[in-house]
């Protein structure tokens, strides 16, 4: 690796590790309770949970054709 090359990267890394310091850090466990909090207050919008309707469900069965 050339010197300027070697400069160009350490700026990067430099730059990135500033980046990173930066950051607000969360506990996990807080994290984890917020998710769990979101999820529950959601759970009645979320189609995976109370299903979709026949009419808006765009993956239903195909009718078949009776014609043929």
């Amino acid at each position: 690796m050339s010197g300027s090359s070697s400069v160009a990267a350490m700026k990067k890394v430099v730059q990135q590790l500033q980046l990173e310091a930066g950051l607000n850090c969360v506990k996990v466990s807080q994290t984890a309770a917020d998710l769990k909090q979101f999820c529950l207050q959601n759970a009645q919008h979320d189609p995976l949970l109370t299903g979709a309707s026949s009419s808006t469900n765009p993956f239903r069965p195909q009718k078949v054709c009776s014609f043929l």
